[in-house]
């Protein structure tokens, strides 16, 4: 039977079943086989936090979402084209999500009545005429994936667990997706075990033929590969995005790195990736707490290493103390924060911004501590040496605030030259730098550099560089204990110059016309939502510019210009407004909010109308003005 293949531009497609039916892996293997085809993607895996939440019901329904196009995109997509819904769990908790006239591949083996029942269908939503408006595929998964390993030597519950590769299969063939990588994959996965690996491979070629002979499916899609900047790629998530920007600040610094961590979601990925790294000078330490993993990291830090610590935001309000700590010692320490949704446990695996205020003054006494945030995936690696660099360059401790949906979310990476890569001079002390009145010469660890206001890093056990730590207040350049109120006075205000007036690049404003009258101001995780949002705006007619800090502490010099030039400023954040907070404070601007606390990114198309309805309020109060 002929077939007929249909040419479009993006998809968004996503698999979604219970927590044990692989969905995380089944959209891996599918966002690998896109990556390697050369498309543009951006995915967003979602997963309950129980590690096997009850078969079936809605809190154990785990999704995993990929958007590919043969162009430019900035986020997973707002609604899935097609939904794979493993049981009727999957349907029913994503159902609402896919827009009329999608596609809906259903497992109709698991929509039995007490799998309807248990999640509340009083009806079979395959048989009830719900589905009416969907172009909804129905495919025994579970009986074929049986039926194809019937000659394998291996139990029933592990033939039925290779349904997912059956579907990725199935998946592969509509989307003309190269499949040599994830049989490949597989036969390493389950090298110790070959009849698995063999059966999972058959069933994943079963899903492709599936695909290809049934009268079912009578179209197949194409999505051309997307024009990118010559240079070598790989799909790459967040999590391991900043693990390799850490080694490579190891590198660039000449320094040993050292993690000191605690395991906790979304972090503990940077902890085992890390692990895998001695030949490049990583020590990893897997401490009995967030206290102690951080206690370790600054010891290593004094000793003359480059100290790291990972956690989320419960970590952080444990390890608040020892950060207070690096701050009066002056030494580097680089604090990731992969935040979560919160408080106190709040939500393990969902996205959420709601740590800055607790990362910009959540210790006590004048703590102030640089602030670095990644806006993508593959940008951590870069926001990974910039938290480095200022660590280092500045003898402070450094907060990079990535999230969830960064950590776990995935999109190509541009694999950098290492000559390109910034150096990162750690310059310890070397022997004695104060010439007393007496022409003596001593070491005074407090001395600063006129330019950076950074103290001396002094390796322990250099001789003639022995000199005092500790939590209480130092004397201004011998570093003796000193309870002196103006010497207090002067430190504390010394150790706030030197964070206000650390080097960093100028804000750069993404605004085309040139005469846009609102700004979208972002950080972190928002920049594909926002920009992809002001694309949507812009192709409508309207102007609207965007710029998106990094640096969060101190801010851009060229800031509060920027913010002068526009009439309206929106800052939307995934908490209650603390970037709005700040920005309202320091530059007395009346900048609006626009919040969402849902544990999932912003949806571009809700952005876009957001900046539409601002933009038309302001022309009604212009008019109003006007007299109009």
């Amino acid at each position: 039977m002929t077939k007929q293949v249909e040419k479009v531009d993006r998809v968004i497609i996503r698999f979604a079943g219970d927590s044990g039916d692989g969905m995380q892996l089944t959209g891996d293997r599918f966002t690998s086989e896109t990556a390697a085809f050369g498309n543009d993607l951006s995915t967003l895996p979602d997963f309950p936090a129980e590690i096997r939440a009850p078969a079936g019901t809605l809190p154990g329904v785990s999704a995993f979402q990929l958007h590919f196009a043969d162009h430019d995109i900035l986020t997973p997509g707002d609604a899935p084209d097609v939904l794979v819904a493993m049981n009727p769990a999957a349907l029913k908790a994503n159902l609402k999500d896919v827009p009329r006239g999608g596609t809906v591949i259903v497992n109709t083996d698991e929509f039995t009545p007490r799998a309807l029942t248990k999640v509340g269908y009083a009806a079979d939503p395959l048989e009830d005429g719900s589905l009416d408006g969907y172009k909804v595929h129905r495919v025994a998964l579970t009986t074929q994936t049986v039926k194809v390993l019937e000659g394998f030597d291996i139990s029933r519950k592990d033939a039925e667990r290779a349904k997912n590769m059956y579907s990725l299969g199935l998946l592969s063939w509509l989307y003309h997706r190269p499949t040599d990588a994830t049989v490949a994959f597989l036969e390493k996965k389950f090298a110790k075990k070959p009849t698995i690996a063999a059966a999972n491979v058959a069933a994943f070629r079963a899903g492709w033929n599936y695909g290809e002979t049934t009268e079912d499916f009578v179209v197949s899609y194409e999505v051309a590969p997307a024009p990118m900047p010559k240079g070598t790629y790989r799909n790459i998530h967040g999590n391991l995005a900043l693990a390799y920007g850490l080694i490579a600040a190891g590198h660039q610094s000449g320094l040993p790195l050292f993690l000191g961590a605690y395991p906790i979601t979304p972090a503990s990925d940077i902890l085992h990736e890390l692990s895998k790294h001695k030949n490049h000078g990583v020590r990893t330490f897997q401490a009995e707490d967030e206290i102690a993993g951080i206690g370790a990291a600054l010891g290593a830090s004094f000793g003359g290493a480059l100290g790291v610590t990972t956690t989320s935001g419960p970590g952080i309000a444990l390890k608040g103390e020892t950060i207070g700590l690096a701050v009066s010692l002056e030494l580097p320490l680089v604090i990731c924060d992969i935040q979560r949704g919160g408080p106190s446990t709040g939500l393990p695996t969902k996205t959420e911004q709601s740590d800055l205020l607790l990362a910009m003054f959540g210790r006590n006494g004048e703590a102030p501590v640089p602030i670095v945030a990644p806006r993508s995936p593959a940008d951590c690696f870069d926001a990974a040496l910039e938290a480095v660099r200022i660590a280092v360059t500045y003898r402070t401790p450094v907060f990079l605030l990535s999230d969830g949906y960064l950590a776990n979310g995935s999109e190509p990476w541009h694999i950098p030259d290492v000559a390109d890569l910034p150096e990162i001079a750690p310059n310890f002390a070397a022997g004695p730098n104060k010439v007393l009145e007496d022409g003596s010469e001593e070491f005074w660890p407090f001395l600063r550099d006129p330019e950076t206001l950074a103290r001396p890093w002094a390796i322990p056990g250099t001789a003639g560089l022995e000199h005092r730590i500790g939590g209480i207040e130092k004397q201004d350049g011998t570093g003796n204990i000193s309870y002196d109120p103006a010497n207090h006075d002067l430190m504390v205000r010394t150790r706030a110059a030197k964070v206000a007036g650390i080097d960093i690049p100028d804000l750069e404003v993404d605004d085309p016309s040139g005469e846009a009258k609102i700004l979208v101001l972002g950080w972190g995780s928002t920049y594909g939502p926002i920009q992809a949002a002001c694309r949507q705006v812009r192709r409508g007619g309207q102007r609207v510019a965007h710029a998106h800090l990094r640096h969060l502490n101190p801010f851009p010099a060229n800031l509060g210009r920027i913010l002068k030039e526009y009439d309206r400023v929106l800052i939307p954040e995934m908490n209650l407004g603390q970037l709005s907070m700040l920005i309202r404070a320091r530059y007395l601007v009346d900048a609006v909010g626009y919040n969402q606390v849902r544990g999932l990114p912003f949806k571009a198309a809700e952005l876009a109308e957001v900046i539409k309805n601002l933009i038309a309020s302001d022309a009604v109060g212009d008019s109003a003005r006007a007299g109009v």
